[in-house]
């Protein structure tokens, strides 16, 4: 893995020092993206004004992700790049870090927010949750600090984004009040959520759920049969009738806990899938932030009623 990187950071200063060729021949700004969640956002905020290259797709797993020679040149022909920061992407921050250092501008979205908002962790990187997406509160500020680094970089089409920025500020405020009107029909007892790594923690916050994951912040970390046993015991004592996979995550750890389950005599059903560290699939209603958290919401709701 070390291995590859370097030879993937070797690559980032070659390209870096040559011309870069072909660079925004259609005269739109050239925008590549991270996560598929912030991809959706600033698609959102930048329309058809910018040309956007998302880094990773569906299903792809940020914690592990690794850069290509193509992502690579994707990342020094960009006249911006925006990421999620907070170590989510791993070893690709320090690329960012050695392209800012190269005049080619590279944003952390979670700079945006501040620090007494964030969930703190002893046990990640950066010391703070970087699932910051789950809340929606955060994903406002989020779009709102995007607005102004896109007129920054394009001051003339400042009008243009603040005005898509502001229609989409209202639809996460509609989202926003959806999701409450949802979530109220579950009793606060019933508010449990377990899922196979621990990337719901701003949801929880915000909504009123204890939340618990099998692996922890980053699914790097593998979970082994005591943190099995131990999730178990605490499934069985709150009596949580259902259990979640993730879409990154592979199913093996969540079945592999409800075989764990069932073997001291108790029932639990895998409730469905959940969207954490990627969207679903283009094109569909779970590919956009909203669809994502309007699905991810209702799955929740209907298995634990």
């Amino acid at each position: 893995m070390i291995k590859q990187f370097l030879t993937v950071l070797a690559f980032t200063f070659f390209f870096i020092s040559c011309k870069k060729e072909n660079k925004n021949d259609n005269k739109k700004l050239n925008v590549v993206t991270t996560t598929s969640m912030i991809t959706d956002l600033v698609k959102n905020i930048g329309g058809n004004l910018i040309e956007i290259n998302g880094l990773m797709g569906s299903g792809i797993d940020p914690h592990l992700y690794k850069a290509s020679e193509g992502d690579v040149s994707k990342l020094v022909n960009a006249d911006v790049i925006f990421y999620n920061g907070l170590h989510l992407e791993g070893k690709l921050v320090e690329v960012f870090e050695k392209m800012g250092h190269q005049n080619i501008k590279t944003i952390a979205i979670g700079e945006s927010l501040e620090k007494n908002t964030l969930i703190g962790s002893d046990y990640f990187a950066s010391n703070y949750d970087p699932h910051i997406w789950f809340s929606v509160e955060n994903w406002k500020t989020i779009t709102k600090f995007v607005i102004k680094k896109l007129v920054e970089v394009d001051p003339k089409n400042a009008k243009a984004f603040e005005a898509n920025g502001k229609e989409y500020l209202a639809q996460l405020e509609a989202l926003e009040a959806k999701l409450k009107n949802t979530i109220a029909t579950l009793p606060k007892e019933k508010r449990i959520l377990v899922t196979a790594h621990d990337a719901f923690s701003y949801f929880g916050k915000a909504y009123g759920f204890t939340v618990v994951g099998l692996q922890g912040l980053s699914t790097a970390t593998e979970a082994g049969v005591q943190d099995v046993q131990k999730l178990a015991k605490f499934i069985i004592e709150k009596e949580v009738k259902a259990i979640f996979v993730e879409s990154s995550v592979p199913k093996r750890t969540i079945e592999a806990l409800q075989a764990a389950v069932e073997s001291k005599d108790h029932k639990v059903t895998i409730g469905g899938t959940l969207f954490s560290d990627a969207l679903g699939n283009a094109n569909t209603k779970e590919g956009t932030y909203i669809g994502m958290f309007e699905y991810n919401v209702n799955t929740i709701i209907n298995a634990l009623k």
